[in-house]
């Protein structure tokens, strides 16, 4: 059975339809499909990527690292703290036994004294406040060498009770001050505080 004209041109058209479709599918293909990222017009094809973040750029310290050099710094201080503690403790230490060894010179000195010396006018007390003192008596001797030349000094404070008796007696003293020099040992009384108590100067040598 023949087909007619009408038919032909009904067919043509279906065929062109089917090859318009199969041609926008392989340019579909083509655009997408390649491993290179690339179509043939030249577009780039995006393709989303899953990735850990991005590194390579970061500039700062791991919490483990920053906690160990707050650890190490911590150790710094306390060596640091530690070795001026101890530098102080010398230093009180040698200030102390100077000190002491100068009053027992001046107790030396004193000891066989007739008279109050040859020093008195060169010496003054000026008193320390109790509070100062954890509520002891204490008096700094003002020693100063008004001579021309280098002379040490040997002082006895005496401390009286309120009626006037010598309840106890200090010995300070200051070696080899050169000429114009002052000096200001403490005279520190033992006796407990609460009680009503003076000092006076009773013998000063110059020597």
């Amino acid at each position: 059975m023949g087909t007619t004209p009408s038919q032909r041109a009904q067919v043509r058209t279906a065929l062109a339809g089917l090859l318009l479709a199969a041609a926008g599918a392989a340019a579909l293909v083509s655009c997408g499909g390649g491993d290179d990222g690339g179509g043939d017009d030249g577009t780039a094809s995006v393709r989303p990527a899953l990735s850990g973040p991005y590194t390579a750029s970061f500039s700062g310290t791991p919490a483990s690292a920053l906690a160990s050099l707050a650890e190490s710094a911590r150790a710094r201080a306390s060596a640091a703290a530690s070795s001026a503690s101890a530098r102080a403790s010398e230093f009180e230490a040698s200030v102390s036994a100077e000190v002491a060894r100068a009053n027992e010179a001046a107790q030396r000195e004193l000891k066989d004294l007739k008279g109050q010396g040859n020093a008195m006018a060169d010496v003054s007390l000026t008193g320390k406040p109790r509070a100062d003192t954890g509520g002891l008596l204490a008096v700094a001797v003002n020693i100063t060498n008004r001579t021309d030349e280098t002379a040490s000094f040997a002082v006895r404070v005496d401390f009286r009770d309120s009626d006037g008796k010598v309840v106890e007696t200090r010995y300070v003293g200051a070696e080899d001050l050169a000429p114009g020099d002052k000096a200001q040992p403490l005279a520190i009384s033992r006796i407990p505080a609460g009680q009503s108590l003076t000092a006076a100067i009773t013998k000063a040598q110059r020597y």
